[in-house]
Formats: structure tokens, C-alpha cells, sequence
């Protein structure tokens, strides 16, 4: 009997062991509610009604909304005018004309005004197959060198427009190189009209950006010109064609903005440009245009945005009213949303 009560009692003992080390080794994470994931939570539930309900919901919002975008960018006046081709000499290639020093560059141009345009009209420049979004050309910049003085020398990632024989260029690299340099001359009734410039880039730009005590220095100084230069007396934060031409473009037919026309145009005016043709696009095959344009409140004329919100609250309209009919011609009984839980007792019947 001792024997025995001391075996059992032995294997008593190892067997409470073996389980308070399971215990212990035990990788099973405390238990929580939210763990669990039996926390109170809402259980939406898609019913004809709702799903009818929601699309008549986006329909209503959206088709406004995209015959107001319509109706606004209708009411955009734009003039939009070539140059590029008509600005070349029969005597010479585009590519000759346009790198000589000797060649004259200036040519004129003549647009009507066929709707009245209420000021301010803003002047914009085309570019067509020119890739700003290279990754060569946008790497080829120094945000530092743009903003502080003393960084005048980080030009490390600005090659081949880095430096000269004088010290560091100031803005380095190809984007800062090639700025755009043809200008416009507006003249209309035998009146030349002004051209404001200010304001015309982000203020984002440039007041965090571009430094108010960096000049410009050794820019288009070398052998090889690529665009416009820059006033060596006034900082980069005040030199706003540059600041505009900075923020690079994400595809190759892009606008930028040249500067505004604070009067009125009215209808029959005949407005007379005067064209500086001095930027080559002819080398790769690119195109120049000019934009004379007004705006509204969802900005110039852009019809993409109006033609989406309709394309989007029609389909929408059109699958509500499809399901209406398939809900009232062949209705389908739902079930009991009770038995969505599957883990609690059915409801008492």
C-alpha cells in the first residue's frame, strides 16, 4: 500500500510539472477582446436599397458638378498660335538660322480676338516634345546650391554645367541651363501693352526655394549657350521665369506660364506679336506655341475634368436605374441578417 501511495504520489508530482511547463512555455499571446477581434463593431450590410441609394447619391453630386466644370471651361476664351514654323528663313535650315549669332530672329505674328477676353489674360508658352521628366535633366540640379549662399559650391550633381575656369556656376546644371528665351511683344490698336511678370510663380517656390541673398554667377558664361541669362544684380528668389522654368514638367507637352495682360481684349481686336524665335527646338524636333488665355474658377479651359464627373454620375444613374428594374421585375427574398452571426445562438422563433 506505501508503494503504491508513493507511486502515485510520484507520478502526481511529474504530472503537474509537465503542465506547469507547458504553461511556461506556452507562446500563446494573452487573451484580449481586441485580439480576439470581439470587439462591438458596426456590420454593414448590402441591401438593394443601400447599393440603389448610394449610386443615386454619386449621380446627383457628380453630373452638377461636371456640367457646372463644362459650363465654366466653355467660357474660357483661348488663343493658341504657332510660331515655330513660321518664324524661319527660306535661305537656311531651322537648325543654322537658329544657332547663328548673325541670323535675325525676330518675326511677327497677327491674332484675332473672336470673344471678348476680361482681364487678367494670361500669356503661356508650349513646349512639345521636350522631356523635362528625364531623369538625367531633373537629377542635374542643386536644390542647396538654389537656396543658400553658402552652398555655392555643391555642384556635385549638376554635371556638365557645373563649373568654369572663374569658380562654380550659380544656378549649376542642365535644367537652370536651359531656360526658356524667346519673348513676346504685344501690341494692340498701335499700342504696346504691358506684361506683368510678377507673381507668376508658387510662393511655395519662392520663398523656400530660391534664395534672397543667391546671385547668379559664371551663368552661360561658357562656350556652349543653352537659353536666357540672368540678371546678375537681383537674386534667385526675384527671378521668377527662372523659378517657373525650375519646377521641371512630368510629360513632354507641357505650359508655362510667361506672364499676365491686367487689361481687357475686346471683340475684332487685332493684336500684333512681335516674336524673339531665339529658343532651339529645331534640334530634336520639338514645337513652340503661344497662349493668350482666360480663366474660371476651376482655372484655364480643361474640359477632361467635366467629361469625368459626367462619365462617372451617367454610369452611375445607369446602374440604379438597372437595378431598380431587376429589384421591382425579379425581386429575390433576403435572408435573415441574424444568422450572420455565426458564433451566438439563432434567435428564438
Amino acid at each position: 500500500m506505501e508503494g503504491k501511495e508513493t507511486h502515485g504520489s510520484v507520478g502526481g508530482a511529474s504530472t503537474s510539472s509537465s503542465s506547469s511547463a507547458t504553461k511556461k512555455q506556452s507562446k500563446r499571446p494573452k487573451y484580449s477582446r481586441f485580439s480576439q477581434q470581439e470587439l462591438p463593431a458596426c456590420k454593414f450590410i448590402v441591401t438593394p436599397t443601400v447599393v440603389i441609394s448610394t449610386f443615386v447619391a454619386i449621380a446627383i453630386v457628380f453630373i452638377p458638378l461636371g456640367l457646372a466644370s463644362l459650363f465654366a471651361s466653355d467660357n474660357v476664351v483661348e488663343i493658341v498660335h504657332r510660331y515655330d514654323d513660321l518664324c524661319l528663313p527660306e535661305s537656311s535650315t531651322a537648325v543654322q538660322h537658329i544657332q547663328s549669332k548673325d541670323s535675325n530672329k525676330t518675326c511677327a505674328a497677327k491674332l484675332a480676338v473672336s470673344k471678348a477676353m476680361k482681364g487678367p489674360i494670361f500669356i503661356y508658352y508650349q513646349l512639345d516634345n521636350f522631356y523635362q521628366n528625364h531623369r538625367r535633366y531633373v537629377k542635374s540640379r542643386s536644390d542647396k546650391q538654389l537656396k543658400y549662399k553658402a552652398d555655392a559650391d555643391d555642384t556635385d550633381s549638376c554635371s556638365p554645367e557645373a563649373t568654369t575656369d572663374k569658380g562654380p556656376i550659380v544656378p549649376c546644371g542642365l535644367v537652370a541651363w536651359s531656360l526658356f528665351n524667346d519673348t513676346y511683344k504685344f501690341v494692340v490698336q498701335n499700342k504696346v501693352v504691358d506684361v506683368n511678370k510678377k507673381n507668376i510663380a508658387w510662393d511655395s517656390d519662392r520663398n523656400h526655394k530660391f534664395g534672397s541673398d543667391v546671385y547668379p554667377q559664371n551663368f552661360q558664361s561658357g562656350g556652349l549657350i543653352g537659353g536666357a541669362k540672368l540678371e546678375t544684380s537681383k537674386p534667385l528668389s526675384d527671378q521668377e521665369d527662372l523659378i517657373v522654368w525650375m519646377r521641371t514638367a512630368a510629360l513632354p507637352t507641357f505650359r508655362k506660364l510667361y506672364g499676365r495682360i491686367e487689361g481687357d481684349l475686346q471683340v475684332n481686336d487685332n493684336i500684333e506679336v512681335v516674336v524673339e524665335n531665339n529658343y532651339n527646338t529645331y534640334s530634336f524636333g520639338g514645337k513652340k506655341w503661344l497662349i493668350l488665355s482666360t480663366t474660371s474658377w476651376i482655372g484655364g479651359k480643361n474640359e477632361f475634368i467635366g467629361i469625368a464627373y459626367l462619365t462617372i454620375g451617367g454610369l452611375c444613374l445607369f446602374l440604379a436605374i438597372t437595378f431598380i428594374l431587376i429589384y421591382v421585375l425579379r425581386p429575390r427574398q433576403l435572408g435573415d441578417p441574424s444568422y450572420l452571426s455565426w458564433n451566438k445562438q439563432s434567435p428564438m422563433p
